[in-house]
């Protein structure tokens, strides 16, 4: 009884400890020369925020297939991989601070139609997940303890349910910590590929009647 009374007064306070409430900590406040609006009002050092870049870019190819090994060498020689290549749209993931490295070496594979580069700030989610994964194993060892008390099958069962509830949110805080650390350490490029129309045999006869009309007025 004793157990049962002292598994409910704990799961009480690993309630209240695990609120937003509770998460939502002050954090120490810095101050930087050259910062943007948002980071003067965030008390997050710039070096320390946790950012997102993406790009994409349009591309007329001579040839899909060419362009699509040419896009996997850019990647790779930027410290990424190719994620998804195809005859109308690709992606590869770079080295965020070769980003600008990557889309320069488009220019090499065909001719950049559009290009727009986005970036997403994460820091307030990759922070606010890092408070819950460390609230969430300090509960879990209590609950450990608790767990070596235990003086009864029912308090036993019990605490290995919280437990098992506590295993998924910790594994689920960490997916998601990692997901987005890896996010900010590569930037995706997405890239839609467009081959240059081919001229068939009138079209040739067109442009050379054209270019031969041209060479009579200019030289």
């Amino acid at each position: 009884m004793r157990s049962f009374i002292l598994l409910i007064a704990l799961s009480l306070f690993i309630g209240c400890a695990s609120s937003p409430q509770y998460a939502a900590m002050p954090r120490k406040t810095y101050r930087t020369d050259g910062q943007n609006e948002r980071n003067k009002k965030d008390n997050t050092p710039v070096d320390k925020r946790v950012i997102i870049y993406n790009a994409y870019v349009s591309l007329k190819v001579k040839n899909s297939d060419s362009a699509n090994a040419a896009l996997k060498a850019i990647a790779e020689k930027n410290g990424g991989y190719a994620m998804s290549l195809g005859d109308e749209r690709a992606e590869i993931r770079v080295k965020a601070e070769l980003l600008n490295d990557a889309l320069l070496a488009l220019h090499t594979v065909g001719k950049v139609t559009s290009k727009t580069v986005s970036g997403r700030d994460v820091t307030d989610e990759f922070y606010d997940t890092q408070i819950r994964l460390d609230n969430a194993k300090k509960a879990r060892q209590r609950y450990l303890e608790l767990l070596q008390k235990a003086e009864n099958v029912e308090t036993t069962l019990k605490v290995e349910k919280e437990l098992e509830r506590l295993n998924g949110e910790i594994d689920s805080f960490e997916g998601q910590i990692n997901r987005l650390e890896h996010l900010s350490a590569y930037s995706t490029l997405t890239i839609r590929l467009k081959e240059k129309e081919k001229l068939g045999i009138l079209g040739y006869v067109f442009v050379g009647a054209y270019k031969g009309i041209a060479w009579l007025f200019v030289r």
